[in-house]
């Protein structure tokens, strides 16, 4: 039975500063799946296939088994807290002032690196519908992708989740068709069978996948735009898991049969569009042109929806001051904090320069790993009559997201740590410098 927790002392609105609560379990679960049903299945199966070869199938159960114990430890801080800032709020309530720091940051630049790789991901499919395969194109494309969508998050959340709600819907057609039509061929002859790669590559692989399950974050962090949160939170966050892990499980087998694991993994860093590698294999009329309209839908969404989690968390942190004050300011007329939208999605832009997929999903990777450790931390720290799960949900979701976190490429995993620290470093010195704040 989830614990009774005390009303909020002031009623959000746009003319106070706050947002409006018009998010209920539909537009929750659709929020979910639009962050999820995008650059992780559209993208990163591919990468991970290439890593991890075969395994890929197993190593996408242990990251959803990963993401329901980090969900279900998000679900009980949400529905305990729900605002807006996730993590970052849950840290600084139950962890510490620089615990609570390093989740808001670490959790600025796994989504913006996320954000970053489904602008290019929605370029490269864009692209070879198009037949053009060049490298200035595919960023060109990318930043101007992130540029449009963020001014249509700039309009507020009402615009954003009825743009949402048409592109997961055209996402799952397309996925759908691409995975029946691959049924023919997964019969007759079955997974290829290739040698195993090892623990490594398959733990890393799964780091990998693991960041295509975070979708349900973007709920918790819109706590104070949804209805009912200790009731819409949690089931919306246990719908999206589930749903996406079968859908994933079938893409991933589709691309693995048609293509093999090496060329599947080749496509998504050559192209940044390898579902679409997989559908011109299957030589079904139409089928890539349509793989591809789903896939341009679907990173859109991504790009939405994370561009809108990234400038709540923005907007979390600013009413703090561990970010520029005016970064705080909502608009009475949208309910939109328009300042901190633009931040986010010029650096998602800056990101997206630099052009390479497999960086900014594998250095996703490491850092939202280390953003729900604290997640799971946090929920740890809950007292008995704040917690709605037993303790070893969030132990064991602390211990696989630290255990995941140092199989990443190790190419970002150096700058990765520096980012983190310099990040920590300079709220400390910001904060001996200024004590009164926080």
């Amino acid at each position: 039975m989830i614990p009774r927790v005390p009303p909020m002392t002031t009623t959000p609105s746009a003319a106070e500063g706050r947002l409006r609560r018009e998010v209920g379990l539909p537009g929750a679960v659709l929020l979910g799946l639009g962050s999820m049903v995008g650059t992780g299945v559209f993208v990163s199966v591919g990468i991970a296939a290439g890593v991890a070869g075969p395994a890929i199938l197993a190593a996408t159960l242990l990251a959803a088994l990963v993401a329901i114990l980090n969900g279900l430890s998000s679900a009980q801080l949400a529905a305990a807290h729900p605002v807006s800032g996730g993590t970052y709020e849950y840290g600084y309530r139950w962890l510490s002032p620089v615990l609570g720091f390093s989740a808001g940051w670490t959790f600025l630049l796994a989504k913006t690196a996320s954000a970053a790789t489904a602008a290019l991901g929605l370029s490269g499919y864009l692209l070879d519908m198009l037949s053009v395969q060049t490298r200035p194109w595919r960023v060109s494309i990318a930043v101007s992708a992130a540029i449009a969508v963020t001014a249509f998050v700039a309009g507020g959340i009402r615009r954003s989740n009825r743009g949402n709600a048409v592109v997961v819907g055209v996402a799952l057609c397309g996925l759908v068709l691409l995975v029946a039509a691959s049924v023919p061929t997964l019969v007759s002859g079955g997974l290829p069978a290739e040698p195993s790669r090892g623990l490594g590559p398959f733990l890393e692989a799964s780091a990998l996948m693991f960041v295509a399950f975070t979708g349900y974050g973007r709920i918790a962090t819109l706590g104070e735009e949804v209805r009912e949160p200790r009731r819409v939170i949690p089931r919306a966050i246990v719908l999206t898991t589930a749903a996406v892990t079968l859908l994933y499980l079938g893409v991933a087998a589709a691309g693995v049969g048609v293509l093999g694991a090496a060329a599947f993994g080749e496509a998504a860093e050559a192209t940044a569009a390898p579902l679409e590698t997989v559908a011109r294999a299957l030589d079904v009329p139409f089928l890539p042109e349509l793989v591809a309209v789903a896939a341009v839908a679907a990173m859109t969404g991504v790009l939405l929806n994370l561009v809108l989690g990234l400038s709540r968390v923005v907007l979390a942190m600013a009413r703090r001051g561990d970010a520029p004050r005016f970064l705080s300011r909502v608009d009475a007329v949208n309910a939109s904090p328009v300042a901190s939208v633009w931040a986010c999605g010029a650096a998602v832009a800056a990101l997206a320069l630099i052009g390479d997929v497999r960086t900014t999903w594998s250095f996703s990777a490491f850092t939202v790993l280390v953003y729900y450790a604290l997640t799971n931390l946090a929920a740890l720290r809950m007292k008995a009559n704040e917690a709605i799960f037993p303790r070893w949900i969030p132990a064991l979701g602390l211990t696989a997201c630290l255990s995941l976190a140092f199989w990443v490429d190790p190419r970002v995993l150096l700058p990765g740590l520096a980012a983190l620290g310099a990040g920590v470093f300079a709220h400390v010195l910001s904060r001996r410098k200024q004590p009164h704040r926080g």
